[in-house]
């Protein structure tokens, strides 16, 4: 009598299996691999950073993965040609058509994900633990980076915060440059309120402006999301130490614009960028893409902590701190 009940309970057991075992044969006829292409410039740098991007993002971030077998199998293979095929949008280490300028910005830009751990992705890390990123392999890039930063700056001379910001009238003045994508350098920013200050390891100084309608946003605690309108601007100097160890700007480096309109920047998440460098301060980009290709991937990491933006804005509203201190 037992047996017989075992023996019925085994066939629906069976039956699931085999179905499902049909379902997921079935899907692989539907399973397209992943289209390769050709590698027409590859990333060059040194023989031990190339071996820490090829070991942990070139199977996404280039076009020469080299998947494992279960990358290959659907379901899963349909997630991975999706994330490879974004992540070469975003970056791809073999169309490496970038100036020496870019190139450094491209490498502080990874550099930053490294070591705010968002890359690798830790999905990808848990199926694949040897791309994981290791504190030597962060310094490894991060002296690499560094050394891109110092070959040209260790030419110029060190100027006043004053003297980089009011540039000739001839050079700014008279004609405000313009970023690829429309957007326009302006000195206004100059008599905003300062939302936020930072550095980074390359020994910058970081100082992030807000316009009225972006630091009411910080007052009132609304930059989840940041109202239409908001133009936040992050002006960056190198650091310059004075003879008795205080710390002051040195030579400018650069001011980066983001402007809130989410009609106009629809494919950036509503946000435009802009980044104006040096003395000229000549715009980032050759075409309006840049910042799609460029800037959103990394400042998308960052929605919903500060809305989009690296740096925490800071209380401007400093009775209102007070208050919510003392509750």
């Amino acid at each position: 009598m037992d047996s017989v009940k075992k023996k019925r309970n085994v066939k629906p057991i069976a039956i699931v299996f085999l179905a499902v075992l049909g379902i997921f044969v079935g899907l692989q006829f539907f399973n397209q691999p992943l289209e390769g292409k050709p590698v027409p410039k590859k990333i060059e740098a040194p023989r031990e950073v190339l071996a820490i991007l090829e070991n942990s993002c070139f199977n996404c971030h280039s076009n020469q993965q080299n998947l494992s077998w279960y990358d290959k199998i659907a379901p899963i293979s349909w997630a991975v040609n999706k994330d490879v095929e974004r992540a070469r949008e975003v970056l791809n280490f073999s169309e490496w058509n970038y100036s020496a300028g870019e190139h450094q910005g491209k490498m502080y830009a990874i550099l930053n994900m490294m070591q705010s751990g968002k890359m690798p992705l830790l999905e990808y890390t848990l199926l694949h633990p040897s791309a994981k990123i290791t504190t030597k392999d962060i310094e490894t890039i991060k002296k690499y980076t560094l050394s891109l930063s110092s070959v040209g700056s260790a030419k110029k001379e060190e100027k006043n915060i004053h003297q980089n910001l009011n540039l000739p009238e001839n050079n700014i003045k008279s004609k405000f440059p313009v970023s690829p994508n429309g957007l326009k350098y302006t000195d206004d920013f100059k008599n905003w309120k300062v939302i936020s200050m930072s550095t980074l390891f390359d020994n910058s100084i970081r100082v992030i402006y807000g316009n009225d309608i972006a630091v009411k946003a910080v007052e009132t605690d609304n930059f989840h999301p940041w109202p239409e309108g908001s133009i936040v601007v992050k002006s960056v100097w190198k650091q310059q130490e004075l003879p008795d160890g205080e710390i002051r700007p040195g030579e400018f480096v650069n001011a980066q614009f983001m402007v809130k309109d989410s009609k106009k920047y629809t494919d950036t998440e509503g946000w435009g960028f802009a980044k104006f460098s040096g003395k000229d301060l000549h715009p980032t980009g050759k075409t309006a893409s840049f910042a799609k290709e460029s800037c959103i991937a990394c400042h998308r990491q960052l929605a919903e902590k500060t809305g989009f933006l690296f740096d925490v804005p800071m209380k401007v509203n400093t009775e209102r701190l007070i208050k919510n201190l003392q509750k």
